[in-house]
């Protein structure tokens, strides 16, 4: 592996760290302007902003389980997430489409991840209601999660470009 390709990989880095930023200071200006509980309709009947704090994984997933199995065994998960994908997202043959999906799935994941060991549990604040369905409430960082999950997975599923 060069040094002149690891460099031009590592300015890949630019998209995590932009997911985090974004997730931080989305989740900064919601702590500053909402109390836990407190709903603002954006979209009457649709879309509100909402102040959750989610000491859980997705859907509230070990939200019930004790801190001391809790946080050992999200920093443990975490830890190996991050490794993996973050081994994928800097090899050299990692396609761009599959670094965008990586570097939305990693940024996503340090912003959940720095929520979790700032205050022990993740800011959630986007609410949306469908109908009689009122889906969970969620961040960008997991939004560029899903984000990410889905390109990846289209990435990984779409026919091979002919070789030139």
């Amino acid at each position: 592996m060069s040094a002149r390709g690891l460099g031009r990989r590592s300015a890949w880095l630019l998209l995590p760290a932009l997911a985090l930023v974004l997730d931080y200071l989305s989740k900064a200006w919601i702590l500053t302007r909402f109390r836990p509980g407190e709903v603002h309709p954006v979209i009457p009947g649709f879309f509100n902003l909402t102040l959750g704090l989610n000491p859980g994984a997705v859907f509230g997933f070990l939200a019930d389980a004790p801190a001391a199995f809790r946080i050992p065994f999200f920093a443990v998960v975490g830890i190996i997430a991050l490794g993996f994908f973050g081994y994928e997202f800097l090899k050299e043959g990692t396609s761009s489409l599959q670094r965008v999906a990586l570097g939305l799935i990693i940024g996503g994941a340090l912003g959940n991840g720095y929520d979790r060991v700032l205050r022990g549990a993740v800011v959630d604040f986007l609410d949306f209601v469908f109908g009689a369905w009122h889906y969970w409430a969620f961040n960008l960082a997991d939004s560029c999660i899903v984000c990410g999950a889905l390109l990846l997975g289209w990435s990984i599923i779409r026919p091979a470009s002919p070789q030139r």
